[in-house]
């Protein structure tokens, strides 16, 4: 932890100027976004689910209390609150900015392997039931009277172009593979160096059938570095203007990238089988 506080304070001290424009000279007294940022790092890790929880940890916790700044009698933050001020962190991008700061430090840089990259992805659970997922022009039965009323939609045709989530119209309608549920979800995505299996990269996406090439296509253009083409996704998308910027660092070091796609039109991406695919080099 000594060696992680080392390197944070490094970066936020490159940072102070951007995070000092975000913040007012009058009104009420706001949590330090140097504090906010070390405590979003504990709660990645050491896994702790909610702020609630990180405040509670943070009360008690004298490691915790020293890595934030917080003195041994200071008072800890109210979870609203913290929850408020970070998200305006967030949404200035300044959290995305202190990650690449912090990747771009020679004691860092020196774990990553600049050679060898893969992109993995997953479902992330939205807020919201499936009771919530209902026709967009209002039609259906409402549910049940009560607080958390029941409803039957078993046997009737949904899908994203006509039902929304009254809860979280974002949420998307999304299965993993065939055979499986079919949930509300959003679909996180991370970029990972190979040598160490460091993420360096991540981005959180709507649950659609292309999400998952749009966001490697969008996390690579950030990473200038040799990308691994040849696990790229195997759809005739790669194969667009974008994927030659993605691959021109791999040819720069007389690399020859290749990208598995199926044979047919753009719009038949499902091959009778797997035999059906072919790899041919990425056109520049």
């Amino acid at each position: 932890m000594r060696a992680i506080r080392t390197l944070t304070d490094e970066v936020l001290a490159s940072l102070s100027g951007r995070l000092e424009v975000l913040y007012a000279r009058v009104g009420r007294p706001s949590i330090p976004p140097e504090m906010l940022l070390r405590a979003t790092l504990l709660q990645a890790f050491f896994s702790i689910r909610s702020e609630r929880m990180l405040m509670e940890q943070i009360n008690y916790n004298l490691l915790f209390r020293w890595f934030v700044g917080l003195s041994m009698d200071a008072d800890v933050w109210h979870p609203t609150g913290f929850t408020h001020n970070r998200d305006r962190l967030l949404e200035a991008d300044v959290a995305r900015d202190f990650l690449s700061a912090l990747m771009t430090l020679p004691k860092v840089k020196r774990l990553m392997s600049s050679e060898h990259f893969s992109v993995d992805g997953t479902l992330i659970d939205a807020w919201a039931s499936m009771k919530s997922f209902r026709p967009k022009d209002g039609s259906g039965d409402p549910p049940q009277p009560g607080r958390n009323g029941e409803r039957d939609f078993h046997g009737e045709k949904r899908s994203n172009e006509t039902h929304a989530s009254t809860t979280d119209p974002d949420a998307q309608l999304y299965r993993k593979a065939n055979g499986r549920e079919s949930r509300l979800c959003y679909m996180g995505h991370a970029l990972m160096e190979n040598r160490n299996g460091l993420v360096v990269d991540a981005e959180l996406t709507l649950a659609t059938g292309l999400a998952e090439r749009e966001a490697t296509l969008a996390m690579l253009d950030r990473r200038s570095t040799k990308a691994d083409a040849s696990r790229l996704p195997p759809t005739r998308l790669m194969m667009s203007k974008p994927l030659s910027g993605a691959c021109a660092p791999a040819r720069s070091h007389r690399i020859s990238p290749s990208t598995a796609v199926f044979p047919g039109p753009a719009s038949s991406v499902k091959p009778p089988s797997t035999s059906a695919r072919r790899t041919i080099p990425a056109t520049a």
